[in-house]
This record gives structure tokens, C-alpha cells and sequence, in this order.
């Protein structure tokens, strides 16, 4: 009996299995740490403080309404109905946009930070304007109102001492001081920091639309744009616009701050777009607002154009009682404000380059290449 022996099966090409253990594993790669301190409390607390100052703004529009209704009862008379809805509207538009920003600011976006730090700058240079202008002009106010109060018939004769109002005026003073120069001093530095830049860059790497400008092109268009807004608002309650020596009310004075918003709306896009154009208008356009204002300012009566837009007798001596009207000191304080934006203004040219016109030998070359 024959023994049939099976044969050994032919060697495959199959490669050995490697155990699991040994099989190499591509790992991702670890972000390496940031190379600064990472600010994003920072961010978050500011963001807080921008949220309670929008809504402390807020309340002002209440308070405005109060105002309004107890104006009724002054001898003045009511509140015109213009007026309350201007300063409504720029209280809720300044409230939603601290809210905004403080919004943004927690969440460390790259647009909160540009926009806290320009606004801060401007709210800064204001606040030191305004200081200076209430420090000379308030004791001047407090003092007429106190003798508009004694000649008043039937109102008492105690006059308010003089240290009280002394107290009165540097609480007043301090207060300002603080608001308009101390804490946007706070949200400047704190804003500028590389770090802070740093922390917002790297949580939101998306570029926003405020890094297609530099930071101060970013601001000069940011004027004109609330620029713009005011002087609708503006035209809508208070139609009285200053023109080369004379005041234009009612619907053609309407229409001269409707032009000049349309014109500092384009003015603001087409500086943030870095355009010559824009850059060019705004410094022409810019001296003759200032002459005109000046003009109108040395030369006509505001009292007779807002006699012309309906208001009482009463109304009209309550406004030229006042020092800040008689002396024309918020005009003039326009004027300045207006002078070191123009200045400011003709610093940004840097940013705007005039594209060169190539010459004639260079045009010749690219044709023959």
C-alpha cells in the first residue's frame, strides 16, 4: 500500500501581519504654545465695563423723557418734539454701540479691538476739549441761573453759598475729568498692547473688514460716517445750518445738511478704501466748512433764525441767557474741534498714495517688451 504524501503549499507573497502595537501611527501636530501672555480675561472684563457704560447710556433716554415732560412746566417751555427724538436716537445709537463692542470684545474679535481703540482715541481728545471748555464756562452758567433764580418774583432769597458751589463745581469738574479722560485713557492703553493684539489675532484668525485699512485711516472714516449721522439727525430736529454768513432754516436748511451727510457718507467710504479722490475732497471740503462756520458765527443772529423755526419768546430768552449760547462758546469749540481734524486730516496723507503716471521712454519699453 502506497502512502500519497501531500504536498506543502507554495509560499505566498503575502507580507508577515505586523502586531498592532508596532504599527507606526501618524500624529497631528501640536500647536506651539503663544509666544505672549494670553489677555483674553482682560478682553472679557473691558468687554463688561463697555456693556455697563452702554446700558448706563441707555437710561439716559428715560431721563430724557422726564425732561421733556417737566419742561412743560418751566417757564421756558415744553421740549420740542425734535429735540427729544435727536437726543433719543444718539443715546440708544451710542448705547447699542457700546454694547456691540463690548460684545465683541468678550468673544476677542479683531474688529471689537479696532474699533474700541480708535473710539477710545477720539473719546479721549474729546474728553480733554470738554474738560476745559466746562471748567471756564460752568461757574459762568451756575452763577447766571443762580440770579436768574433771585430776580425770579416770589422765588427765595438764599443765595447758595459760595463754598457749596465751589464743592458743587469740583465734584462736577472731577466727575468729567474721570469719564472723559481717565477711563478712555484706561481702554487706550489696554488696547494698544501687543498682546491684547496678539490674544485677538490668534482666537479669531479671520482678517475683519477693519484690517483692510490702517488703524488711523480706520478713524478719520469713522468720523465722517458719525459725522454723517449727526448731521442727519441734525437736519431732522434743529434744520439751522450756518452758510457763509447766515443761517439757513426749515427745508432749505434741511436740505444743506442732507448734502453735506451725503457727501461725508462718500468721504467715509472712499478714505477707508484708501482712494486719493477722498483723501483730496475731505482737506478742500474741510477749510470751507470752517470759513463758512466762521463767517456765519461773527456776522448773523441765532437767535433770530430760531425765532424763524417757531420758538416762544420765553425760549429765546432762556437761550440767550445762557453763556454757553451768548458767547457762542460751543460754536467756537466746534470750530477747534473741526481745525485739529484737519490737521489730523493732512497727517494721514502718508497712507495715500497718488498712483505715478509712467513716462513716455517707459511706456515705449512695456510696448516693445
Amino acid at each position: 500500500m502506497e502512502i500519497e504524501l501531500t504536498p506543502e503549499p507554495a509560499p505566498t507573497s503575502q507580507p508577515t501581519p505586523v502586531p498592532a502595537e508596532l504599527v507606526p501611527v501618524a500624529l497631528s501636530p501640536v500647536p506651539s504654545p503663544p509666544t505672549h501672555p494670553d489677555r483674553s480675561t482682560g478682553l472679557l472684563i473691558f468687554g463688561v465695563v463697555q456693556i455697563i457704560l452702554g446700558l448706563m447710556t441707555a437710561m439716559m433716554v428715560p431721563l430724557i423723557a422726564l425732561g421733556a415732560f417737566v419742561s412743560r412746566l418751566a417757564p421756558g417751555g415744553a421740549m420740542r418734539p425734535g429735540q427729544y427724538v435727536s437726543a433719543s436716537a444718539t443715546y440708544l445709537l451710542l448705547a447699542g454701540a457700546l454694547v456691540w463692542l463690548g460684545i465683541g470684545s468678550m468673544r476677542t474679535k479683531r474688529w471689537a479691538r479696532s474699533l474700541t481703540l480708535v473710539i477710545s482715541w477720539y473719546w479721549m481728545i474729546l474728553g480733554v476739549l470738554i474738560t476745559v471748555l466746562l471748567t471756564g464756562v460752568l461757574p459762568v452758567t451756575m452763577r447766571t441761573a443762580l440770579q436768574m433764580q433771585q430776580n425770579t418774583p416770589g422765588a427765595s432769597s438764599a443765595a447758595l453759598p459760595t463754598g457749596v458751589m465751589a464743592v458743587i463745581l469740583t465734584f462736577i469738574i472731577v466727575f468729567c475729568a474721570i469719564f472723559f479722560i481717565g477711563v478712555p485713557i484706561a481702554f487706550v492703553v489696554f488696547y494698544s498692547r501687543a498682546d491684547v493684539a496678539a490674544t485677538c489675532h490668534d482666537r479669531d484668525p479671520v482678517e475683519p473688514w477693519t484690517d483692510r485699512a490702517p488703524l488711523p485711516v480706520l478713524g478719520a472714516s469713522l468720523v465722517f460716517f458719525v459725522g454723517a449721522l449727526y448731521l442727519l439727525v441734525t437736519g431732522l430736529s434743529t434744520p439751522v445750518f450756518p452758510f457763509f454768513g447766515r443761517y439757513v432754516t426749515g427745508i432749505a436748511g434741511f436740505a444743506c445738511f442732507l448734502i453735506l451727510a451725503a457727501l461725508d457718507t462718500y468721504l467715509a467710504f472712499a478714505i477707508f478704501r484708501l482712494k486719493a479722490v477722498g483723501w483730496w475732497l475731505a482737506v478742500l471740503t474741510v477749510p470751507i466748512r470752517l470759513f463758512s462756520m466762521a463767517l456765519t458765527f461773527a456776522k448773523a443772529d441765532m437767535m433770530q433764525a430760531y425765532s424763524k423755526m417757531g420758538m416762544s419768546d420765553a425760549q429765546l430768552q432762556m437761550l440767550q441767557s445762557s453763556p454757553f449760547v451768548r458767547s457762542h462758546v460751543i460754536l467756537w469749540w466746534s470750530l477747534v474741534s473741526l481745525v485739529i481734524f484737519l490737521g489730523y486730516l493732512i497727517w494721514l496723507k502718508r497712507y495715500f498714495k497718488t498712483p505715478s503716471v509712467p513716462s513716455p521712454v517707459e511706456s515705449l519699453s512695456a510696448l516693445a517688451g
